[in-house]
């Protein structure tokens, strides 16, 4: 099924000019851009977006993090993009992903991990409605797409 997914490039990509290499990862694997800004994240955004972090004690550093520069929101489009651009990113420990994913290739935090992506069909579409007004996420037939995917997987 063709899904809509939320990365969020980090203050750390930016600030490390990692962005083109991270987009370029996941247009080479065939997920198609739908939509993509720089915005400065706000601490009441934040407390929304990470609000399942509340109780933690971590969640000032996290916040802190998010707010170092502006990040870039993207959203990508595929046939299981959510669980595509998870496996593409690893997981959340960068010491801990393994070499040919992004975090195992270019982060050692937990914390300054690169990306933060949708960890469900649910948690998407809010993440997408959180980040982008409708008119933001474009719809448009990839040139490519009849490449990408039998007739038979979509």
């Amino acid at each position: 099924m063709i899904e809509k997914t939320l990365v969020i490039l980090k203050p750390c990509t930016l600030q490390r000019g990692l962005v083109g290499e991270i987009t370029r990862i996941f247009e080479r694997k065939g997920l198609r851009l739908a939509g993509m800004k720089m915005m400065q994240l706000t601490d009441e955004v934040l407390n929304e977006h990470y609000a399942h972090l509340s109780g933690k004690s971590f969640f000032q550093r996290v916040k802190d993090s998010m707010m170092a520069s502006p990040v870039i929101v993207c959203c990508y489009e595929g046939v299981d993009a959510i669980q595509t651009v998870r496996n593409l990113a690893g997981p959340t420990n960068g010491r801990l992903a393994a070499p040919g994913t992004i975090r195992g290739d270019y982060c050692m935090s937990f914390q300054e991990n690169i990306v933060h992506t949708s960890d469900s069909p649910e948690t998407a579409v809010a993440e997408l409605n959180r980040f982008f007004k409708p008119e933001e996420i474009f719809d448009y037939m990839q040139a490519t797409f009849e490449y990408l995917y039998a007739n038979d997987e979509y």
